[in-house]
């Protein structure tokens, strides 16, 4: 949008010179309202996936053998999120070489999160994307345990996330993955509804809708390609969409019809 009031604009200041430098420049404003201050650059987003592939996969290595032992269905849960990625032979073997790296014994995670924070580090929605992607694996049988639960706070802190404001995001996609598949079968599903938008039934509906509208921002596929998640990492971001998009539709599906009982 600004690309074209930019080349208008630069047209009656300058005449036709002015339509080019306007468009620029609108360009540029459209690109930073579109992917943040961190997808400016678009030469450096290969840099910008590079890392953060590696860091997901190192961490998520370092996180199955925080508590000693790396589990059958935690090796089952990368191998699954390798086929939903659909990655390559070769970029198989390499994110199972960097899990590997990340759970030996003596793999200090610290210097590859300055890395990340240094290349990705200036984008919100890589940073929360990253211990998404985290908390999903150490939620793939079921809950965490401490010692990944500390890990995670760990990490979290690096990433600037206070242990509250971590909690609530965990908390936010434990109740998101209660609507995999659609739909949410439990008792309590509007209540989980809630948690999953992280807000309450004290929430206002426009400020419900906030929250889910901030939440599809930070799922959104372009947006996150564009701040440098990988494309074949977008799979996971458009689960937890659905996942939202199912909760809201729960949420205001129960306020409609309260209203008319009213």
């Amino acid at each position: 949008m600004f690309r074209i009031l930019g080349a208008l604009a630069g047209f009656f200041i300058l005449g036709f010179l002015g339509i080019f430098l306007g468009y620029f420049v609108g360009s540029i404003i459209d690109r930073f309202r579109a992917f943040g201050s961190a997808g400016m650059n678009p030469l450096n987003a290969s840099r910008r996936q590079s890392i953060f592939l590696e860091t997901v996969f190192i961490l998520m290595g370092k996180l199955a053998k925080s508590d000693g032992r790396v589990s059958e269905t935690e090796v089952s849960h990368v191998q699954q999120f390798m086929q939903k990625l659909g990655m390559t032979p070769d970029h198989r073997l390499k994110a199972i070489a960097l899990f590997k790296e990340g759970a030996s014994a003596d793999y200090d995670i610290h210097p590859k999160i300055n890395e990340f924070l240094a290349v990705c580090g200036p984008s919100n929605n890589l940073k929360q994307m990253l211990l998404v992607y985290l908390i999903i694996m150490g939620l793939s049988d079921g809950q965490l345990n401490s010692a990944e639960e500390e890990l995670l706070i760990v990490v979290a802190g690096r990433l600037g996330y206070s242990p509250a404001a971590f909690k609530q995001l965990l908390d936010m996609v434990l109740n998101q993955m209660h609507f995999a598949g659609g739909q949410s079968t439990s008792a309590s599903a509007l209540e989980d509804a809630y948690k999953a938008l992280g807000v309450s039934k004290e929430n206002t509906d426009q400020e419900i809708k906030h929250a889910y509208r901030k939440l599809m921002s930070q799922y959104h596929p372009d947006k996150l390609m564009g701040q440098g998640v990988p494309e074949e990492m977008i799979a996971v971001a458009t689960e937890q969409a659905q996942e939202v998009q199912t909760a809201y539709d729960l949420i205001k599906k129960n306020r409609d019809q309260n209203r008319a009982a009213g």
